[in-house]
């Protein structure tokens, strides 16, 4: 059975950092990408980064170039973001998923987790 469950969400003031985890199960870790998205209230939800499994390439998408880093560990089974400078408009519930092909469409992610809130307050 696939698994992904995030941890690490919290309130943070902006300009702060936080560091996500996603630790995965019941697949083999290097065949697939594994992506964060996040979804703010109100909103849709948007891709924010994505890790190939084969090279461990990474995708940003614009809006966090430069600000949120992501990272697999194979031993750990585990993609970690950490995200630095966070700003109010980053406040949203944030998710990993898996066996997409690193875009942005939702509907090509095969399985998700439950999601970690992170609010950052001005």
């Amino acid at each position: 059975e696939v698994q992904l469950v995030e941890s690490g969400g919290g309130l943070v003031q902006a300009g702060g950092s936080l560091r996500l985890s996603c630790v995965t199960s019941g697949f083999t870790f290097d065949d697939y990408n594994i992506a964060w998205f996040r979804q703010a209230p109100g909103k849709e939800r948007e891709a924010v980064s994505c890790v190939v499994g084969s090279d461990k390439s990474t995708r940003y998408a614009d809006y966090v170039k430069g600000r949120f880093t992501i990272t697999s560990d194979n031993a750990r089974r585990t993609v970690t973001l950490q995200m630095n400078a966070l700003a109010p408009e980053d406040t949203a519930v944030y998710y990993c998923a898996a066996f997409g092909y690193c875009g942005s469409r939702i509907a090509e992610y095969d399985y998700w987790g439950q999601g970690t809130q992170v609010t950052v307050s001005s």
